[in-house]
């Protein structure tokens, strides 16, 4: 009997790890719905993602998702999403240095900023923008941030390349 017991408490540790360990990883874990897992983005919220609170987004393009040179970033994001953005505490980080920018557009009205550097991001290399100065929304939710691109001298489409599913507490 005693063997018994000391097997399944074993078992029982054994297999309650990896789900402890598989829990705290970003983006998280989609129970319904959502786009496929390829074109989920990985992202970091430095201030705990608190509703009503002020944060810092990292939201992060990985450089295989890179494969072309970026004329403008587009990040669209959804109309129950009652946050607000400061246009002047945008960044594009390429390779840890800041990539310096023409211009950075939010508009409130049609849920979308646009980010423009002043030249364009070299394809190949992961990419890192930054929404500093952030005031979360007053009530927590998930809410999907999408990322679109467009390559200079491109036809003017913009190009999906991911989605962050940012969750505010």
């Amino acid at each position: 009997m005693r063997r018994l017991l000391t097997a399944l408490a074993v078992t029982a540790v054994l297999t309650g790890v990896p789900t402890i360990t598989w829990a705290d990883a970003l983006p998280g874990f989609t129970l319904f719905g959502g786009p496929p897992r390829e074109n989920q983005l990985p992202f970091r919220l430095d201030f705990g993602g608190n509703a009503n609170a002020w944060d810092r987004y990292r939201l992060r393009i990985p450089a295989k998702k890179m494969n072309l040179a970026v004329a403008q970033f587009s990040i669209s994001y959804p109309n129950y999403y009652r946050g607000q953005f400061d246009p002047k505490k945008v960044e594009v980080r390429v390779r840890g240095k800041s990539v310096p920018l023409q211009e950075v557009v939010w508009d409130k009205e049609n849920r979308v900023i646009q980010i423009y550097p002043v030249e364009p991001v070299p394809a190949g290399y992961q990419v890192e923008l930054v929404l500093s100065n952030v005031k979360n929304p007053n009530f927590g939710g998930m809410f999907y941030f999408n990322c679109q691109i467009l390559s200079p001298g491109d036809v003017p489409l913009l190009r999906y390349i991911g989605t962050w599913i940012l969750s505010i507490d």
